[in-house]
């Protein structure tokens, strides 16, 4: 999966690097950054957190094709 995070769209709440640490910072502008861009399948619970949580859905997952 491939994480990133619009910074258009991003107010700051700063839930996603509450909720998933391990995946997510804030920059010193106060917008949230991706730490893992390519987290593994462990992170895939966390990462849906983070998703889940984002007030502004500025986080996206897309996933990877092997075609």
């Amino acid at each position: 999966m491939m994480l990133t995070i619009d910074t258009n769209r991003c107010q700051g709440h700063g839930r996603c690097c509450l909720i998933s640490p391990e995946l997510f910072d804030m920059t010193d502008d106060g917008l949230g950054i991706v730490l893992v861009p390519e987290p593994g399948p462990e992170y895939a619970h966390a990462a849906e957190l983070a998703l889940d949580n984002c007030p502004e859905s500025a986080i996206t997952a897309t996933a990877w094709s092997l075609s």
